[in-house]
């Protein structure tokens, strides 16, 4: 045990704190569940003789002091924790010149000093009021989302029947696995008196989503009037509105709106329930997060839909990612089939994908960074993404547009990685008034329907006669003027 007269002998300590107050005090309480390794210096006689006679090794000191340093024993870290804006700079100045190896943890008194502290070598800063402020905003946010998860509940408890659970066209596994947890969540809010349908229109095209669906045994059943009229409630996930992006039609009521996607409040017209979270990386974050907070057991199938799909939507944490999410996945991975995932994500690569992505090489034009290609008429939209995510890394390219046609429309894919423009802004001012477009500032698609046109039996002839005037609508926004040869 250390006397108060600063006669400490030479040696090392694995923790010294400077100054005792309310906040040192927390902070040795801390330390002490891992090491006694642990000197205190305050100026104060009585708060000393107080930390001493709770066997804490504490000494009588002025942190100012610049001899302080010469009875004291070598720290590999120090909390420099005075209420006095001074002695913190001068403490923190003079650790660094005689301990530069000392890991230094400063508090800060105002934001002044706090760039001051951090001038004079201190490794980290702390300014009390802002972790308060930032504690405490991140509790009332955890509280709300918990609360959200538990009117969910508490609405999917009193509900008896058909739920239908809806996913826009051609779904990916950010839709799907989130129709999968909601599924859940309405199998345990009920005991099973709400029966649920997984709903959907379009096709499973990319090879991905194609095995994800099958090696996880999802059953998923297009959606027809028949279906909707069985059943008794709608939901709808990553998606906000009927007739947006889906075949349900405009004016339907829909009852719960789950989403990520940022969207129009006055398009959003669900009756019950609405959550639409713009800052998530994914929708499947947001269901993740009611698994989580109701506590409803996961199964292997659904903790593996759900991390998948936050992986693609976050094409593998790399877009869009939040801490939210990454928290979502340390919550998922213990629970998931890393073997089942490992397969889905190598599936063998259909003959048509091949065929699309070497036309959409073949065929490509590049303007002033932006790459256009035509892949002409196609069955499977997904290896339209496909092939833009590829072709975005060709040197020299900063945006890709890849655009083809099928039976009902002309569909557009575009990716970026171009930070002045949002793509999904640019996509839906181009092309929201002739058909559905959005997406992320990074990623967009469109689908421009060809109403009357749809009889047309050639219909790479069609697209090609009417896209100029299309594409004319996305360069005049992003101010592509000058035409560039083909490469």
């Amino acid at each position: 045990m250390a006397d108060a007269d600063l006669q400490e002998p030479q040696g090392e300590v694995e923790y010294m704190v400077l100054g005792c107050g309310s906040i040192g005090y927390n902070v040795i309480e801390e330390l002490e569940s891992e090491t006694r390794s642990i000197l205190v210096v305050d100026k104060d006689e009585k708060r000393v003789k107080d930390l001493l006679d709770q066997n804490y090794d504490a000494v009588t000191g002025d942190i100012r002091d610049p001899t302080l340093l010469d009875t004291l024993r070598v720290p590999k870290v120090v909390f420099v924790l005075s209420s006095e804006k001074d002695a913190n700079l001068a403490a923190v100045q003079a650790i660094k010149a005689r301990y530069p190896e000392a890991e230094v943890i400063a508090r800060a008194m105002d934001p002044l000093s706090q760039s001051a502290l951090e001038a004079a070598g201190a490794e980290n800063v702390i300014y009390p009021q802002e972790v308060v402020a930032k504690a405490a905003v991140h509790q009332i946010r955890r509280l709300h989302v918990t609360r959200i998860a538990q009117r969910l509940f508490r609405l999917l408890e009193s509900w008896e029947g058909v739920l239908g659970i809806v996913t826009h066209n051609n779904p990916d596994p950010d839709a799907i696995s989130s129709a999968m947890a909601l599924a859940a969540i309405a199998r345990a809010a009920s005991d099973r008196r709400l029966q649920t349908r997984i709903l959907y229109d379009g096709n499973i095209g990319h090879q991905e989503n194609r095995a994800f669906v099958n090696l996880l045994d999802i059953r998923m059943e297009k959606c027809t009037a028949q279906q909707l009229k069985e059943c008794r409630y709608l939901a709808m996930v990553d998606a906000s509105a009927p007739g947006i992006n889906n075949t349900i039609p405009r004016g339907t009521p829909i009852n719960i709106v789950i989403d990520h996607h940022r969207t129009e409040e006055q398009v959003v017209t669900a009756t019950d329930f609405v959550d639409i979270r713009p800052g998530m990386g994914a929708t499947a974050s947001i269901l993740t997060q009611y698994l989580q907070d109701l506590d409803v057991p996961v199964d292997k199938k659904v903790a593996t839909g759900l991390l998948y799909g936050i992986r693609a939507d976050t094409r593998d944490f790399r877009r869009n990612v939040t801490p939210q999410d990454l928290n979502y996945v340390a919550f998922l991975m213990p629970l998931a089939d890393n073997e089942l995932l490992d397969k889905i994500m190598s599936p063998s690569i259909s003959k048509e994908t091949l065929d699309v992505l070497g036309k959409a090489i073949q065929d490509r034009v590049i303007r002033s960074g932006y790459l256009f290609s035509n892949v002409g008429y196609i069955r499977n939209r997904d290896a339209l993404p496909q092939a833009a995510d590829y072709l975005l890394n060709l040197e020299g390219v900063n945006t890709a547009l890849i655009y083809g046609i099928g039976d009902t429309g002309i569909i557009l894919i575009a990716r970026s990685r171009d930070v002045r423009i949002n793509l999904g802004n640019v996509l839906a001012e181009a092309f929201g008034e002739i058909g559905d477009a959005g997406g992320h500032p990074n990623m967009a698609a469109a689908v421009i329907p060809l109403t009357v046109f749809s009889m047309v039996e050639d219909k790479e002839k069609l697209l090609s006669l009417v896209i100029d005037p299309i594409l004319k609508r996305f360069e005049n926004i992003v101010g592509l003027e000058k035409k560039e040869g083909a490469q």
